[in-house]
């Protein structure tokens, strides 16, 4: 660690803002181009100001810079709550957020001088966005969840609609009935390959029982 600590600690304080700016151009590119609800300038300045709070502690001589930190990540707690939503019955947003958090953390250790960790932690965070992706597609494609919004015109088509899940391997949950004076409304959370879900999707399609339906 004191060979990395020798030639890899910076103190300029001008070349770690630049660094922490393009740190974090990297994590809100890839962020950006998945179009997320944090993109390019979020990430950029949330690693540009963890970088200048940290370096603005350094200088002016804190006398527990633990408690500096503990704000700047207060702060970033707050940030991150905000781009977490609930939808039906789904949350959204969990991952942003801990990016954030995490990007924050990288412009600490910047502002702190140890360029290398932060180059470490960047390429991890990229690595955990992007290429475990993939892996979480694969995943996907066994165990696939998704939530479907099927209205039929009679109560008895419920257990019509079950069956059909049934048929096509997919296990399911129902979540929520609405009742009409033209329909029956039912949300139901089904889990099962992707490939299943398809063909469950193919039977709505052409079914006349269904009257409608959104997943």
């Amino acid at each position: 660690m004191d060979f990395l600590q020798d030639h890899y600690f910076i103190k300029n304080e001008l070349l770690l803002i630049l660094i922490s700016v393009i740190l974090g151009l990297f994590i809100g590119a890839e962020r950006e181009y998945r179009n997320k609800s944090a993109g390019l300038r979020t990430f950029i300045l949330v690693c540009f100001g963890a970088c200048l709070f940290t370096i603005l502690s350094i200088k002016i001589g804190v006398e527990n810079p633990d408690r500096l930190a503990a704000n700047i990540i207060t702060g970033i707690g707050f940030l991150g709550a905000g781009v977490i939503f609930k939808g039906d019955n789904k949350i959204e947003g969990i991952t942003t957020a801990t990016t954030i958090w995490a990007t924050a953390s990288i412009g600490m250790a910047v502002g702190s001088g140890y360029v290398y960790i932060a180059l470490l932690g960047t390429t991890l965070v990229l690595l955990i966005l992007s290429a475990l992706t993939y892996l979480q597609n694969f995943i996907d494609n066994y165990n696939k969840v998704r939530e479907y919004k099927i209205a039929v015109t009679d109560s008895q088509d419920i257990k019509y609609c079950e069956n059909i899940f049934k048929e096509n391997h997919l296990r399911y949950q129902m979540l929520k009935q609405q009742y009409s004076q033209e329909s029956f409304t039912v949300i139901w959370r089904l889990t099962g390959k992707n490939s299943h879900h398809e063909e469950v999707i193919g039977r709505l399609v052409d079914d006349p029982k269904i009257k409608a339906y959104q997943f």
